[in-house]
């Protein structure tokens, strides 16, 4: 079969239509890589940053000086940073009015060398996006003027300058192409390269990966004179949480085993007597555990009840087949609990190896994941969002010490931000929201679009109340504001932060309430930068596909001698009965625990 064969005129339209697409496309990408630029921030500076041809990553601080960098980016491009001021909104302390105040911003530039990765993928991110948005009005705006050109100069005079540029065509094109691209790129640069003399390679960033930099002007006695003390800092950070975090692969190598978790058919009778209290265990009413137990003893005692029963007989003590096993091991999600990480971005390695080493497919961040909220902050967001990680999901309901800004840069770096609606993941439904209150430190508490606690309680009781499926899991971080939905019986679990204090699972009104401790280790009055001044927590939670309950937790514990404790999996609380949810799944009455002791503190 032969081909049929386009005319000549029409091959050469097509080529001088792919030639002036190409350039168009050149010029379009050179302009938009050289010229793009973002504001971002440089630990707790704002800074600008924009793409130079000079192939030197430039740290500019203003009067101080300059610090240059050999540039990793290809074809001769580089970085520039501005270095601008700390905004008076970042108050790590009371308002700076002292040189004490400074030793705050000394912590946020440890913080900031301790995670610089975060900052990178950030304003890489920013840059590409901006360059792709330049490159694309260019070529637009080119194509524009070719057509605009074409259509002034009409038919006739198009064929008369074609024909007088015939000859040197490809002189023509050839020096309009370098004109414009070589034009871009030098005009690209933002100031001149200092000469070798007046920048000198400062010996404090000997052993580093900024080794080699060359520092100018007064910037040089500056760093000379002090960053030895933020490098020494950023190295002891660095030790402490490496120690940290290989102490929590022993000892998760060495915790005590997972129970097998075992279902059981639901009772075919009610009892009518209450059990009274036996060396097995004790009971609780729906109020709560007797007077002397601790709280995470509420609604165990049926559990050994069971476990006494069927170990000593085949039969219950009322003739009736005691519980059997159904399955040999449930089929459970196992989900990673975070609270009040304030930025301490040291905790991110932690968090890495904890949600590995667990399995987990799910990771709750109950909150209060910045100090302030501001910009300079998103960061922190990153590198939590980063320690996650891939194919394991990021649920957070946002703290009083979060912001808008800082829960966007959370969304785009993969978290799922609650904002009053469930969500269903891993087949948990999960309802929560952003905190009711705000909290500046230096500026006091206010409360966000005129919500208080009680309201947005009674706002999500109705939400749960509401949902005909049911929800499995309220996730917010003040945990009153779920008062409401408990009380009501709209929620069978609770998780929150908020206290820095961990009050183990309760049963509170009709659900179970789990209240997690801080994952900075944050102490009143103390940085949460740098090494741990308090213990930083973690909890590991099963939940039960089945039966739609959490069955057990195990909390990892940091502590600021670097050591780490991983503690025995302890049952989830059974509830008294199902909640009163309209049409929630009816669980049955829980699961039961098996291949393990029943704690201690279900003793009276």
């Amino acid at each position: 079969m032969r081909l049929p064969r386009f005319p000549r005129r029409s091959r050469r339209w097509w080529l001088h239509a792919s030639v002036l697409v190409l350039l168009d496309v050149l010029v379009a990408v050179v302009v938009g890589v050289t010229t793009a630029s973002v504001h971002g921030s440089f630990g707790p500076h704002e800074a600008r940053y924009e793409v130079t041809t000079d192939s030197t990553v430039t740290i500019d601080v203003g009067p101080l000086g300059r610090l240059l960098v050999r540039s990793p980016l290809p074809l001769t491009l580089g970085v520039r940073a501005t270095v601008e001021e700390i905004p008076d909104t970042l108050t790590s302390v009371d308002p700076a009015t002292t040189l004490a105040a400074l030793s705050g911003d000394l912590q946020s530039y440890v913080q900031f060398f301790s995670a610089p990765q975060s900052t990178v993928h950030d304003v890489t991110l920013a840059l590409i996006a901006d360059a792709a948005v330049r490159a694309a009005v260019t070529a637009l705006l080119l194509a524009g003027l070719w057509f605009l050109g074409r259509w002034l100069l009409g038919p006739a005079r198009r064929a008369e300058l074609a024909t007088a540029l015939r000859v040197h065509r490809r002189l023509v094109v050839a020096v309009v192409a370098g004109v414009v691209v070589c034009g871009t790129v030098l005009t690209s640069s933002t100031g001149p390269t200092p000469s070798r003399s007046t920048a000198a390679i400062s010996p404090v960033f000997n052993g580093t990966p900024l080794q080699g930099a060359r520092v100018t002007g007064r910037l040089g006695g500056v760093i000379d004179t002090y960053g030895g003390y933020v490098l020494s800092a950023v190295r002891e950070n660095d030790a402490f949480y490496q120690a940290a975090d290989q102490a929590l692969v022993a000892a998760w190598a060495s915790r005590p085993a997972d129970p097998v978790v075992w279902s059981r058919p639901a009772p075919t009778a009610t009892p009518t007597a209450t059990p009274s209290l036996s060396a097995a265990g004790s009971t609780a009413g729906a109020t709560g555990a007797p007077t002397g137990l601790a709280p995470q003893a509420t609604g165990l005692a049926p559990q050994a009840a069971g476990l006494a029963a069927a170990s000593a007989s085949p039969t219950s003590a009322g003739g009736s087949p005691s519980p059997s096993p159904t399955r040999a091991q449930a089929k459970l999600v196992t989900v990673v609990v975070v609270s009040d990480l304030h930025c301490n971005v040291g905790m991110a390695s932690l968090m890495h190896s904890a949600i590995t080493l667990s399995r987990a497919s799910l990771v709750l961040d109950a909150g209060d994941t910045t100090l302030d909220g501001t910009p300079v902050e998103q960061y922190c967001d990153t590198t939590f969002a980063r320690a996650v990680p891939a194919g394991v999901a990021l649920v957070t309901s946002p703290g009083n010490h979060d912001s808008d800004t800082t829960s966007k840069r959370y969304a785009r770096s993969g978290a799922t931000v609650l904002a009053g609606s469930v969500v269903t993941v891993d087949g948990i439904r999960i309802l929560g929201d952003h905190d009711p209150s705000q909290t500046r430190v230096g500026g006091g508490t206010t409360s966000v679009a005129g919500e208080t606690v009680d309201s947005a309680g009674a706002r999500l009781a109705d939400v749960a109340c509401a949902d005909k499926t049911g929800v499995d899991l309220l996730l917010i971080h003040n945990p009153p504001v779920g008062q409401e939905a408990l009380d009501r019986g709209c929620v069978p679990a609770q998780i929150s932060g908020h206290y820095h204090v961990r009050t183990d699972p309760e049963v509170v009104g009709e659900g179970v309430r789990y209240i997690s401790s801080t994952t900075a280790g944050a102490q009143v009055n103390q940085p949460t930068i740098g090494p741990l001044h308090g213990v930083a927590e973690l909890t590991v939670l099963r939940w039960d596909t089945e039966t739609r309950r959490f069955v057990d937790y195990r909390v990892i514990a940091v502590h600021p001698d670097r050591t780490v404790t991983v503690g025995a999996a302890q049952p989830w609380p059974v509830l008294p009965r199902a909640p009163s949810s309209a049409a929630a799944p009816s669980p049955g009455p829980g699961p039961t625990v098996a291949g393990g002791s029943v704690p201690a503190t279900a003793a009276p």
